[in-house]
């Protein structure tokens, strides 16, 4: 019998890394490499599996079928690593954590890293608050919380940007259109003032001459999505968590502008956080890089 290859496992998590960030020169940043020494890592993987991995021209980071068959073992080998190192040190750690997130996050993904932080660290009390942006900073700044996912960056402590997600435009599956309202104000959904969404919403409108107005506020995500389902009007947040009674509206069939992104931040309260939080830490960053890349293509509607 031949002897069994053993594939590298800081080499996987490069790997796996610069497919996560879209670049091997985002990897090795990541990673602390140089470009070079990232590249010599993924021809010696390339090596121990005797395939070509990542398709040499074009623009972007394409993977072959190959690359795309590993990045699944990949990402296995490395979650079942780190939850066997996690669960081996994890009874070091014990204490409270207390985070915030967005009420986007809360329902359809926070479960899942609370349970691998859980079973990591079982002896450590998380408790979670969900709300507005705005509350959440200030709870960071203030230190009544240690860790905590916003939509922008606070001033005190730590403020790290993980990731871009795209602003759309959502309401009810068919939808007629911006034309359809016959020169009416168009009828947005909105949290109440302030909200990262709604000045992005009316700052793109007003930009385009699209009259407006508030049809629907509201201080919950729920109210928001009820909203909309029930055809009071369409709203301007992410695909994140969105309902399956509604859908993405296309700024070019719908006649709404098209719009850019909004950044997630990872805020700490101190910048020097104990190493509880910072294992939380890095579970949200991992989990959301992985959600990303993962989630399926949001449902699109033009509005005929």
């Amino acid at each position: 019998m031949l002897p069994r290859t053993n594939l590298d496992m800081d080499v996987l998590r490069t790997f796996v890394t610069a497919f996560e960030l879209g670049s091997f020169a985002r990897a090795a940043a990541r990673v602390g490499r140089s470009p070079s020494a990232v590249s010599s890592q993924l021809r010696k993987l390339e090596d121990q599996v005797g395939r070509e991995l990542v398709e040499r021209s074009g623009r972007g980071l394409i993977l072959t079928e190959a690359g795309e068959l590993l990045l699944g073992y990949a990402r296995r080998i490395l979650e079942l690593n780190d939850q066997t190192l996690d669960s081996l040190r994890g009874s070091e750690l014990a204490g409270e954590v207390r985070l915030g997130l967005p009420q986007d996050f809360a329902e359809t993904w926070l479960p899942r890293v609370l349970s691998t932080f859980a079973r990591a660290h079982p002896a450590v009390r998380i408790e979670v608050r969900t709300e507005r942006n705005a509350h959440l900073v200030n709870h960071v700044m203030a230190g009544k919380l240690d860790l905590a996912l916003a939509w922008s960056g606070g001033a005190r402590g730590c403020s790290e940007r993980i990731a871009e997600l795209p602003l759309v435009w959502i309401g009810q599956p068919g939808w007629e259109g911006q034309g359809s309202l016959g020169g009416q104000p168009l009828p947005l959904i909105a949290f109440e003032a302030p909200c990262v969404f709604r000045e992005a919403c009316t700052a793109a409108l007003d930009r385009k001459g699209i009259p407006w107005r508030i049809a629907f506020a509201s201080a919950s995500l729920a109210g928001l999505w009820a909203a909309a389902e029930a055809g009071l009007g369409v709203t301007l947040r992410t695909a994140f968590g969105l309902p399956r009674t509604l859908a993405v509206l296309e700024p070019g069939a719908s006649g709404l502008p098209a719009l850019g992104s909004v950044p997630v931040f990872l805020l700490r309260a101190e910048r020097e956080p104990s190493e509880t939080v910072a294992q939380l830490a890095s579970i949200l960053r991992e989990a959301l890089a992985q959600e990303l890349t993962t989630a399926p293509r949001a449902r699109s509607r033009g509005g005929s």
